[in-house]
């Protein structure tokens, strides 16, 4: 067959069964839950056959959604509507991926919603200010659970809310250790502690009537430091909360009778009512006792933006759509069928909501709230408030370091996150290097080109043939990574986001000896530590494990099955197993602890037991892939050198060191190179185990902390500059590593 012919065959098996529908095609990226996706599916459906249009909804968890909005907006693409809650619309808007939805609604129609549910945000060109978000509900309110079976009535005031904690926090068993507490809630997240902070009269940021301005965090103040000393008395002096909870052990500890009562949010109280064994009910948050102010939550809307990709018929179309889908028809279904609270007012007065106690709660909770600040500072004060809350919740400093803590590192993050970065004089000299590089890689590769154009002219089949892998190796590895080393150069960030610029080797000289040096070297030393000690107990577990069973050992099979176990299981899933043993309170490994009679370690919030939990559940992650190449290599060593070596009367140490050691030597150095890389770069056990560097952003790596610079401060060009030194720094360790070893020679 000719060269034609076959290219040819592939356009048409490629274009086998393709159709074009006529259809108008409209995507919908949203983050309802499971729940709320029938009713979402149902009025999709309803609107399609109105207007013979086909609309795909795509389900996308948080940081999905935002990553993805993102990389889409930068080349002009992405989903026609996005609905989500309102405080990520800050930065959608700073990037230009939203669209104004004023001249969607009449005034007449705006005046039928919750005002708060109209999300309003100056426009990027300084313009004025834009209809960016129609709510359809309001969610993300914290609120009081209480479990009736053991709070009878719902507290009022925080004196009350002490007295029914301290009731309901009992040792049952007469052990030294509460078997049931009285409260709990989520307090790694600064966002829990907000209620709090209001309740003694505190904000995040200084009241500013300027919606333009950068806001500037409030933290530091008297109010903030009441609020935070309450909490931490809450733990140190009424022990009424356990040691250390995270989101899913509260949930789990009210759910299993364990707690009295929980501070969650709506998207949490279904399941709690629906739990079999407790009788759960929804309050608004208490009133501050020593301040006659109700405990606020930050509250926010849910709804739909339509982005920058809707153009034209499907601007139209997606406009209709979020009409349709923010009627009063639809959010009665929703009320209806889910207990979802509306945000059109008329409903607010129909019987659903005023029979229903978990929604009258709810109403009044968010009338007691202040509305979640949508700038894209809150993320950096998010960032700041966390690592002190976590000290202040661990015992390790008190309220008003805390504060001060928390202002210093929020007013920081701010910074970082606005700042402007110029071009400077190694600008130039950067853009001539880049160019002379393209150039000399060219004159370098002159030949080599020239004779590929003539052996094309030869041999285009197998061109032809190879193209697609090519091509696909182009744009999965030579391009991303031209792509990062030009952005590593760049000052391409979230106030620079699509009009960066090259501003020369700022990212490099800041990130190695300028403001950023003391963070960086201090994780590198971390990251140094975290491998070495990871790979030596991968290699030495994995060839110990790998001898015994290369042995006359029973059941062979059987434990080679058994020890790769680890190696199989998806990592995430071992790491969250692993973080669940690790539970001070109720985890597996205290547990035993205690029975060895050894004092318990509170592995989750101290920063030295986290990070050797991370440590020990890569170890266990690790050894078996070590475990399977020792083994393969100690199957092809021949048997006549241990018999030789008995007959001379060698040792079993000695057999070991002078003929298993070297045999093994040519097989183990790649892969430890390999794992040296691996662990090296190994966010998922990081992130997982210790909960994004929990506690106190202290047990990052640099992968780690490369993801945290990246997407929580939007530093696209020092995070692009900082994956640049770690793989130039794997690049030379790996080069240096199979020279000296000369592992590459012997393999060959």
């Amino acid at each position: 067959m000719t060269a034609r012919g076959l290219l040819l065959l592939l356009a048409v098996l490629g274009c086998w069964g393709c159709g074009r529908s006529d259809k108008s095609v409209v995507t919908l990226w949203h983050q309802m839950r499971p729940e709320d996706r029938a009713v979402l599916d149902s009025q999709i459906e309803e609107f399609e056959l109105e207007h013979d249009v086909e609309v795909r909804a795509v389900y996308k968890e948080t940081e999905e959604l935002r990553s993805g909005l993102e990389s889409a907006v930068l080349v002009g693409e992405g989903p026609d509507i996005v609905y989500g809650p309102s405080d990520p619309l800050g930065v959608y808007q700073a990037i230009g991926a939203l669209q104004d939805l004023s001249d969607t609604y009449s005034d007449d129609q705006l005046d039928e919603f919750d005002p708060q549910a109209l999300v309003r945000l100056p426009a990027a060109d300084g313009s004025g200010e834009q209809l960016v978000m129609i709510g359809d509900r309001f969610g993300n309110h914290l609120a009081l659970v209480y479990n009736r079976n053991q709070v009878p009535t719902p507290p009022r005031t925080t004196d009350e809310l002490v007295a029914a904690a301290v009731a309901n926090t009992v040792d049952e068993n007469g052990d030294g250790r509460p078997d049931r507490y009285g409260l709990v809630w989520n307090y790694t997240e600064p966002f829990f502690v907000v209620p709090f902070i209001t309740g003694y009269g505190g904000w995040v940021f200084e009241e500013n009537s300027d919606p333009t301005a950068t806001p500037v965090p409030a933290l530091d103040t008297p109010e903030v430091v009441a609020g935070l000393d309450f909490v931490s008395s809450l733990r140190s002096k009424y022990k009424v909360l356990p040691k250390s909870a995270d989101y899913n052990a509260a949930d789990e500890l009210f759910k299993a009778g364990k707690a009295a009562m929980i501070i969650n949010g709506d998207w949490s109280w279904n399941g709690y009512l629906e739990t079999e064994g407790i009788d759960a009910a929804v309050a608004p948050l208490p009133i501050v006792s020593s301040t006659g102010k109700p405990m606020a939550p930050m509250v926010a809307p849910k709804g739909y933006s339509i982005s920058v990709a809707a153009r034209d018929e499907r601007l139209q179309l997606a406009k209709q759509l979020v009409k349709f889908l923010t009627s009063e028809q639809t959010q009665e279904r929703f009320l209806t069928e889910q207990k979802i609270l509306p945000s059109r007012l008329a409903l607010r007065d129909s019987p659903e909501v005023r029979d229903d106690p978990t929604l009258v709660a709810s109403l009044q909770q968010v009338e007691n709230g202040r509305p979640m600040p949508t700038t894209t500072a809150i993320r950096a004060v998010w960032d700041g408030m966390r690592p002190a809350y976590q000290e202040l919740m661990a015992g390790n400093i008190d309220a008003a370091d805390a504060a001060r803590k928390m202002q210093r590192d929020s007013v920081a993050n701010i910074a970082t996150l606005t700042q402007r970065v110029e071009p400077d004089a190694t600008a130039p000299l950067v853009s001539i290097a880049g160019v002379a590089i393209l150039i000399g890689l060219a004159v370098w590769q002159w030949r080599g080109l020239v004779a590929l154009v003539g052996d094309f002219k030869h041999n285009r089949l197998a061109y032809l043939l190879v193209l697609p892998s090519v091509g696909l190796i182009f744009l999965t590895v030579l391009f991303p990574l031209a792509y990062n080393v030009v952005l590593s150069f760049s000052n391409m960030s979230l106030s620079k986001f699509r009009d960066w610029q090259i501003v020369g080797l700022h990212n490099y000289t800041s990130l190695l000896g300028g403001e950023q040096a003391a963070k960086f070297w201090g994780v590198f030393f971390k990251t140094l530590v975290w491998t070495v000690v990871n790979v030596v107990c991968h290699v030495v577990i994995g060839v110990f494990l790998a001898v015994v069973l290369n042995g006359p050992v029973r059941g062979k099979a059987l434990y080679r099955v058994a020890l790769i176990i680890p190696w199989a299981v998806p990592a995430y899933i071992t790491a969250l197993t692993w973080r669940g043993m690790f539970d001070p309170e109720f985890g597996a490994v205290n547990h035993v602890l205690r029975l060895a009679y050894i004092p318990p370690v509170n592995w989750l919030s101290d920063a030295h037991a986290a990070f050797a939990a991370c440590i020990i559940t890569n170890v266990w992650l690790g050894f078996p892939f070590m475990m399977v190449v020792a083994l393969g290599g100690l199957q092809g060593i021949p048997k006549d050198l241990y018999e030789a070596a008995q007959v001379d009367r060698a040792s079993r140490w000695q057999q070991f060191w002078h003929i298993t050691v070297p045999m093994l030597r040519p097989v183990m150095l790649p892969a430890i190179t390999l794992g040296t890389v691996w662990t090296f770069n190994n966010l998922n056990v990081i992130w997982l185990v210790s909960n994004g560097g929990e506690p106190a952003d202290q047990t990052h790596i640099l992968v780690s902390y490369v993801y945290k610079a990246v997407f929580n401060l939007y530093q696209y060009g020092y995070g692009a500059a900082l994956s640049m030194v770690i793989f130039l720094m794997l690049l030379v360790f790996s080069v240096l590593f199979l020279q000296r070893t000369k592992a590459a020679e012997a393999v060959a």
